[in-house]
C-alpha cells in the first residue's frame, strides 16, 4: 500500500490520522497482531514520529491497541464489558464472584478510605487485595477495606496469612446483612503499583471503580477497583454478569 499523505487535512493530523489507522486495523490486522514499528509507520503514513504517537496514543486510550512490555503494540481484544452499579446487593467473595484473593493484611488505609470508613486515620484496618482475570490477562485489580469492627470475629478464626487469610474474612464479613451498595466511577492513571499488577506502563489509563458497602447504618466495607481502561468497559443494568463484546474486525 502507497504512503498516504496528510498535508492538507485541516483538522490536527494526529486525529485524522487515527481515523485512517483505525480502518487500517478492521481491514489489514487481527486480535493479538503486532504493529509495525514507528518508524516504518511514520514513513507509510507520511507524518512525523510524534504525531502517530498522538494517534497510537489516542487508540490506546479507546481500547483499540494495547501496549505490553517485550512485546511491542498488539491490536486489542474487544472489550471486556463490566457490570456495575446493578440492583443486585451481594457481599465481596460471595457465588459467581469472577474476583481472586491474593492476600491480606492489616495497616492504616489512606486518609480518605479513612473519612469515608469513619475510622481513625491511624487505625489500622483489614485490607484484602484481590485479582481478576479473564482470558488469562490481568484486567482489574482490587484493594477491599474492612475497618474491625465489621469483623469482630476474625482474630478467633485459625487461618493462614495470604489468600486464606483474605477468603475466611470475607466469610465473616458475609455474616453481616448488607443492606445496601453505592458506587462511583472515575476515569484515573495507573500508578506504578498498579501497573505492575495489571501488566501496564505507569500512567496508563484506568478506570477506577470505588463501592461502598453499607450494614447496620455505616459503611462496613470499601472496595476500590482499577480497571485497564484499554481491556474494560463498564456497563450499567441489573444482571451483574460480566459480557464479552465482539464488535466486527477483519483478520488479515
Amino acid at each position: 500500500m502507497g504512503t498516504t499523505q496528510l498535508e492538507s487535512v485541516p483538522e490536527p493530523k494526529y486525529w485524522h490520522l487515527k481515523t485512517v489507522l483505525t480502518e487500517a486495523l478492521d481491514s489489514e490486522f487481527s486480535v493479538g497482531e503486532i504493529l509495525p514499528n514507528e518508524r516504518d509507520l511514520a514513513a507509510r503514513f507520511g507524518v512525523a514520529r510524534a504525531t502517530l504517537r498522538q494517534a497510537l496514543e489516542q487508540l490506546e486510550l479507546e481500547g483499540r491497541l494495547q501496549r505490553r512490555r517485550g512485546v511491542g503494540t498488539t491490536v486489542a481484544p474487544p472489550r471486556m464489558g463490566v457490570s456495575v452499579g446493578t440492583e443486585q446487593h451481594v457481599w465481596p467473595g460471595g457465588p459467581g464472584d469472577a474476583w481472586q484473593s491474593v492476600d491480606c493484611t492489616e495497616a492504616a488505609p489512606p486518609a480518605a478510605v479513612a473519612d469515608i470508613l469513619e475510622t481513625g486515620r491511624d487505625e489500622p484496618v483489614h485490607t484484602v487485595r484481590r485479582t481478576r482475570m479473564s482470558h488469562g490477562q490481568p484486567v482489574a485489580a482490587e484493594l477491599l477495606y474492612v475497618p474491625s469492627s465489621s469483623v469482630p470475629d476474625l482474630s478467633a478464626i485459625d487461618a493462614p496469612a495470604g489468600a486464606a487469610h483474605a477468603r475466611a474474612l470475607l466469610r465473616e464479613l458475609h455474616r453481616l446483612e448488607l443492606e445496601g451498595q453505592d458506587s462511583a466511577v472515575e476515569l484515573g492513571s495507573a500508578r506504578a503499583d498498579d501497573a505492575k499488577e495489571l501488566d501496564r506502563l505507569p500512567g496508563a489509563p484506568v478506570l477506577v471503580v470505588t463501592t461502598r458497602y453499607v450494614a447496620g447504618a455505616r459503611t462496613a466495607a470499601l472496595s476500590v477497583a482499577t480497571y485497564r481502561a484499554d481491556t474494560c468497559r463498564l456497563t450499567f443494568g441489573d444482571s451483574g454478569g460480566v459480557e464479552i463484546h465482539h464488535p466486527h474486525r477483519h483478520a488479515s
